[in-house]
């Protein structure tokens, strides 16, 4: 291990609403002015002029990814307020419609919607990233390899868009099926080395298609600028808390897989077809269905995965300082992931005699609340 090993650094995407209307909003020039100032190059304009987009710095442990995390929301929703703003995490907005969006004008997004056409218009979504430091380039790709394993797990804690243009979609997760229309996406390839991955890259920027691997979004992929592996499958969760603890999660079970290396041990690689399904499951039911234990060929509570998961990384969590965030998972399971609370939130409303589009207003307000629950 070097002290590039097992470093987090978390990205999050948050949507900007009318504090009155709770419809989404751009931001003005003077609030980014200000959030750059207090957070320089820690916040950027996304995609979309409604979205923001922040980043930790390296951190040691999770309590410091928390402390970081908790900067950056804070500041967003303070500056936000002063021009009558308010960011949500959730990745989609309930009842926004993608065609009345416009996206940046930066150089970087134009390009983005003359190579994607009419599926970058439909990108009103977000997400979160998790960088865990892999100082080893091939042992980022063994991990990959063997950590694709886990990312459906993580997609059904992380469940946050259960609405979309003012419907139930019926799923924990539609954000990923807006994404998935985007090349290079899904699940990462099983590859045999980093000079596979460098040459498969080399193939596509040589014909111009793209600059880097930047462009290549699958939902684990090696960062293209620091050493690290990236978790790109989750939603973003509308709690602070629940952020730091799938961040945890996602650090400790990287450092497991790599401990059971050093005993000459693996985690079973499976195809990429029946990972596949259990990412349907999460992206369809979150944690409410279970999801297929392959070792064992049944379908297995979610509750039970995650105990059995706590328990190959307890070791790991011990030696990370991350045992006690990790407790957080139960609370997910319990309370339910932000998707559970929308729903059930938008059903007390409407059983009430709420109209759906006023109970889909109140969920809009329930996410301004829980972001900033923690801050």
């Amino acid at each position: 291990m070097t002290d590039r090993d097992f470093t987090l650094g978390i990205e999050e995407e948050y949507l900007l609403v009318d504090r009155e209307t709770l419809a989404l909003a751009e931001a003005p020039d003077a609030f980014w002015t200000a959030c750059t100032e207090e957070l320089g190059g820690q916040v950027a304009p996304e995609y979309l002029r409604c979205q923001v987009e922040v980043g930790t710095k390296v951190c040691r442990t999770v309590g410091d990814a928390r402390d970081e995390l908790k900067r950056l929301r804070s500041c967003v929703a303070k500056h936000a307020a002063a021009f009558g703003l308010a960011p949500i995490a959730s990745s989609c907005h309930p009842t926004a419609d993608w065609k009345n969006q416009q996206h940046t004008d930066k150089e970087r997004y134009h390009d983005l919607s003359h190579a994607l056409g009419g599926v970058a218009r439909r990108l009103l979504i977000s997400g979160m990233h998790v960088h865990v430091g892999i100082g080893s380039e091939e042992r980022r790709i063994d991990l990959m390899n063997q950590f694709t394993y886990f990312l459906p797990h993580l997609l059904a804690l992380s469940a946050s868009s259960p609405f979309w243009q003012g419907e139930d979609t019926g799923l924990a997760s539609y954000r990923l099926t807006v994404f998935d229309n985007l090349p290079r996406t899904g699940l990462p390839p099983t590859l045999s080395s980093w000079s596979e991955f460098e040459r498969s890259v080399a193939i596509l920027v040589k014909l111009g298609l793209i600059e880097d691997s930047s462009k290549i979004w699958w939902d684990l992929r090696p960062s293209s600028k620091f050493p690290t592996l990236e978790t790109r499958i989750c939603d973003v969760p509308s709690r602070l808390e629940h952020s730091v603890v799938l961040a945890g999660l996602t650090q400790a079970t990287m450092r497991m897989l790599w401990r059971l290396a050093q005993r000459n041990q693996r985690w079973r690689i499976y195809e990429a077809f029946l990972v596949g399904e259990n990412r349907w499951r999460a992206q369809r039911f979150g944690t409410t269905e279970g999801l297929i234990d392959f070792g064992r060929g049944e379908i297995v509570p979610f509750a039970e995965l995650i105990d059995e998961l706590l328990a190959l990384v307890a070791e790991d969590a011990a030696a990370l300082g991350s045992a006690d965030t990790l407790i957080g998972v139960q609370d997910i399971l319990t309370n339910g992931t932000s998707a559970d609370r929308q729903r059930r939130l938008y059903r007390e409303k409407t059983d009430a005699g709420l109209a759906p589009g006023d109970a889909l207003k109140a969920v809009t307000s329930h996410l301004v609340e829980e972001f900033s629950d923690a801050l």
